[in-house]
C-alpha cells in the first residue's frame, strides 16, 4: 500500500489500494534487428499503441477533435467554438494527440504532480501542449442528469488500477474559474478493472469502460474530472469534460451524449487518421530510419514522408527507447524534447510542411547501445 500525504485534502485523493499488476501489454513494438559496428540498416518504423481518453462525456481535447478534426482550418471555429479555436491555435497536437494526455511515475500523488489551475492539462504534461485546456470559459457542454454514465475509451486495453471520477461542487463557475482540487467532489472510485473488461467499440479497437456516476443537487455548467490510473505501468491519464445539469443549456451545445467513437483513429487506410487520431481529410505520414551503429552509440537518419492525399502543414514524431541508458546527444533539422520517457521530434520550422508525395529528413546522434529502431508515432496536421 502506498501512503501518500494529501495536503489536507484526503477526501479528494485516497491512497491507492493493492499492488500494481505486471504489464499485460507492451507499449513498444520492438523491431528485431542487430547492427554490426559501422553497418547501416533501413527499417520501417511501425506505429505505437494508442492510449485513450473519456468520450462520454467527451474530454475537452477529444470533443474539439471530434467536432473540428476534419475541418480544423474552417474560420467559423473562431466564432462558433471559441474555446476549441484557442486550443487549436495554442497547439494543434493537443487535439491530434487526444489520447496521449498522461503523466508517468506519479506514484498515486496526483495533487503533488498536478497543481491547482492545471488539472485539465495534467499539470501541463508535455510542456504547453495542453495548456489551453486549463482556461475557463464557454466550453461546449453535454447535457446530463444527476445520474449518468461516464465512458472512457481504453484504446490499448491498458486496464486500470482505478478510475476516479470527480464533479465540481455546486457554485463553481466554469466560465471564470480555472479548476482547483478544492472545487471537486469525488463521486466514484472504481477500484481495479482488468484489461479488456467493458464494451467493444464499433471501430478503433480497445475497450469502452462505462462508469455509472451519481452527482445530485447540481445545475448548470460543471466539469467532470477523470483520473485513470492505468494498470500496465505507472501511467496516469487526466481529463476534463464539460457537462450541463438540468435545463437551460446554451444554444449550439450538444443535446445528447456521444456514447461511441464514430471514427477509427487506428485504420490502416492511408486517407484516415494515424494511430494517435490525427486530422482527417487525407492527412497521413510514415517514416523510415537509417541507423548507423558503433556499439556505444549510433547515428539515426529519419525520413518523414507524406503518405496522404493532402499537404502536411506540421508533423511530430513520438518514440520510446527499447533499452535504458539511451539518450539523444544532438539533433539536426528538427527540435527534440521529452515527456517522461517519451522522446519527441518536431520540425525545425522551415521543414514543417511536406507536399503530397514529398518527404523531409532529419537526424540525431545517440549515446548508449541501440540494438534496434524504436516504435515511432507520426502525427501530421
Amino acid at each position: 500500500m502506498i501512503n501518500v500525504k494529501r495536503f489536507g485534502l484526503h477526501r479528494l485523493d485516497p491512497p491507492r489500494r493493492g499492488a500494481r499488476r505486471m504489464s499485460v501489454r507492451s507499449l513498444i513494438v520492438l523491431v528485431a534487428a542487430l547492427f554490426a559496428a559501422g553497418t547501416a540498416a533501413v527499417l520501417f518504423i511501425q506505429p505505437a499503441s494508442s492510449h485513450g481518453t473519456s468520450i462520454a462525456q467527451p474530454s475537452r481535447h477529444y470533443s474539439c477533435w471530434e467536432r473540428w478534426g476534419s475541418d480544423f482550418q474552417n474560420p467559423d471555429m473562431a466564432t462558433e467554438d471559441p474555446m476549441c479555436w484557442a486550443a487549436w491555435q495554442n497547439d494543434t497536437n493537443a487535439m491530434w494527440n487526444w489520447n496521449g494526455l498522461y503523466r508517468e511515475q506519479v506514484g498515486g500523488n496526483h495533487q503533488a504532480a498536478v497543481p491547482d489551475n492545471q488539472l485539465c492539462s495534467g499539470g501541463q504534461t508535455g510542456g504547453t501542449r495542453y495548456a489551453a485546456l486549463d482556461t475557463p470559459g464557454p466550453w461546449k457542454t453535454t447535457q446530463v442528469n444527476a445520474n449518468f454514465t461516464f465512458t472512457n475509451w481504453d484504446q490499448a486495453n491498458h486496464g486500470a488500477d482505478y478510475y476516479r471520477i470527480y464533479v465540481t461542487r455546486q457554485g463553481y463557475n466554469a466560465q471564470t474559474d480555472a479548476l482547483d482540487w478544492a472545487d471537486l467532489e469525488l463521486v466514484r472510485d472504481t477500484g481495479d478493472i482488468d484489461p479488456g473488461v467493458g464494451r467493444t467499440p464499433p471501430t478503433g479497437g480497445g475497450t469502452l469502460v462505462d462508469i455509472p456516476v451519481a452527482a445530485p443537487n447540481r445545475t448548470g455548467h460543471h466539469v467532470v474530472y477523470m483520473i485513470w490510473q492505468a494498470s500496465h505501468q505507472d501511467q496516469t491519464f487526466y481529463a476534463c469534460s464539460d457537462v450541463w445539469f438540468g435545463s437551460g443549456q446554451p444554444s449550439g451545445d450538444p443535446t445528447t451524449t456521444p456514447g461511441e467513437p464514430t471514427d477509427d483513429p487506428t485504420s490502416d487506410d492511408p486517407t484516415d487518421e494515424p494511430t494517435t487520431g490525427g486530422p482527417g481529410n487525407g492527412y497521413a505520414c510514415a517514416a523510415t530510419a537509417t541507423v548507423n551503429s558503433w556499439g556505444s552509440g549510433a547515428t539515426v537518419t529519419v525520413k518523414v514522408a507524406n503518405t496522404g492525399s493532402q499537404a502536411i502543414h506540421n508533423w511530430m514524431l513520438h518514440w520510446k527507447w527499447a533499452s535504458t541508458g539511451v539518450t539523444v546527444a544532438n539533433i539536426w533539422n528538427a527540435e527534440h524534447s521529452t515527456m517522461g520517457d517519451m522522446e519527441m521530434a518536431e520540425p525545425a520550422g522551415w521543414n514543417q510542411s511536406i507536399a503530397v508525395g514529398g518527404s523531409i529528413e532529419f537526424g540525431f546522434n545517440v549515446s548508449g547501445s541501440v540494438g534496434g529502431a524504436p516504435a515511432f508515432e507520426c502525427l501530421p496536421s
